[in-house]
């Protein structure tokens, strides 16, 4: 390693704790845990008190503090932590997707601008090294899409309904005693943790960033039996995927929705909290990552790469932005989906191109067909207002 590190950490939660005990025994990296800025005054840490301070400046505004690891929740409160730690010329480790996503491009000005560097590979993926690999090894153009398994909870919950039975509530308690799962699950479940990786993981893969708001995402909090029934008849699995893809007009799609997914595909047999990857090129097919995507000491392993790569002065390039590949964003792609609806007012805000089968019964009713993005993303809002659940097939 080329430089001591003297770390300056924001949160000491899940991830914060993890970080902590994976540094603790990882004697040859030449880093160190200065100061760690947290909220709560109250809470009992299991480390002396004099290392904790509830003001950031102690942080930002110490000169011997070279690296600020940002680990909170807050996306607003780590937004401003990050700009001000860039800023001062300290270089910045984040594992907080949603804030990235929505600030990457002044975060990758800013580090052109002020030659910092700013590392957030645990924020995808958990032990997961995509980005990494998609900013080195696939820096080229043969890339074809990225498709995957992105958000361990959901994975979690998924595996829980369909290989044990569990109903949808069950299997969402469990995944919250073991942690995988927030009090509030909703950015875990309907897809956003998800949508926000695939934003990130975009920029890396093609070049292009999108919008978190531009994009089409659609979760499992409706899920239910029929729906784990009928995957089970058409012997798939039901997961939730995200997939970029460039399309032969040069346009990227992107999405995330539940997907039935058949035994021949990789992430058919991605189970419980883990995470999987399929990055398909024109010329290598397809190459497959696997690994954990939720807790504390996955993640926390996966910062500890962040930290040891600044310690050589690592960077990303964003060699692809620079590249102008005439890549633009679209939702003009059409994909196959299942519909499980409650009554005809349902059925009738979707704009199906094609309807492929139909199947209509007192208690159950479904439709599968072809149907754009563009129309799926101009009812998205309407859609968590009904009792309905779609996948892509």
């Amino acid at each position: 390693m080329d430089q001591q590190l003297n770390i300056g950490l924001f949160g000491f939660g899940v991830v914060g704790n993890g970080l902590y005990e994976v540094l603790k025994q990882s004697p040859d990296t030449h880093a160190v845990i200065s100061k760690i800025c947290i909220k709560n005054k109250t809470k009992e840490r299991p480390l002396p008190p004099e290392i904790f301070t509830f003001d950031p400046e102690d942080i930002l505004g110490d000169e011997k503090i070279n690296l600020v690891v940002e680990l909170i929740d807050d996306a607003e409160a780590a937004y401003l932590i990050v700009k001000s730690a860039l800023e001062k010329g300290k270089s910045v480790v984040s594992g907080n997707k949603k804030m990235l996503a929505a600030h990457l491009p002044e975060f990758i000005s800013l580090q052109r601008k002020l030659g910092v560097g700013m590392l957030y590979d645990a924020s995808a993926c958990g032990s997961i090294p995509v980005i990494r690999n998609l900013e080195e090894y696939y820096d080229n153009d043969l890339l074809q899409s990225v498709t995957g398994i992105l958000n361990g909870s959901s994975n979690y919950i998924l595996s829980k309904m369909f290989n044990q039975g569990l109903d949808y509530a069950t299997a969402l308690r469990q995944a919250q005693e073991l942690g995988f799962a927030e009090s509030d699950p909703v950015f875990d479940v309907d897809g956003l943790d998800a949508l926000y990786k695939l934003v990130i993981i975009t920029v890396h893969a093609f070049g292009v960033y999108v919008s978190p708001e531009e994009v089409f995402n659609f979760g499992i909090s409706n899920i239910n039996s029929q729906d784990m029934q009928f995957a089970r008849e058409k012997g798939r699995k039901i997961k939730l995927v995200a997939q970029v893809k460039k399309n032969p007009d040069n346009s990227l799609s992107l999405y995330v929705m539940p997907r039935m997914v058949s035994p021949d595909k990789y992430i058919y047999n991605v189970e419980e909290e883990f995470n999987g990857v399929v990055i398909k090129g024109a010329f290598y097919d397809k190459q497959f990552m696997f690994g954990k995507g939720a807790g504390a000491y996955p993640t926390g392993s996966a910062v500890l790469s962040d930290i040891t790569a600044r310690g050589y002065n690592y960077r990303y390039e964003y060699k692809k932005m620079a590249r102008k590949n005439g890549l633009v964003f679209g939702n003009q792609a059409a994909v196959p989906i299942y519909l499980r609806y409650e009554n005809e007012s349902d059925l009738n805000i979707f704009w199906f191109d094609e309807i492929r089968e139909r199947y209509n019964s007192e208690k159950y009713k479904y439709v599968t067909g072809l149907i754009t993005l563009e129309n799926l993303k101009r009812i998205k809002s309407a859609l968590s207002k009904r009792n309905v659940f779609l996948a892509e097939i």
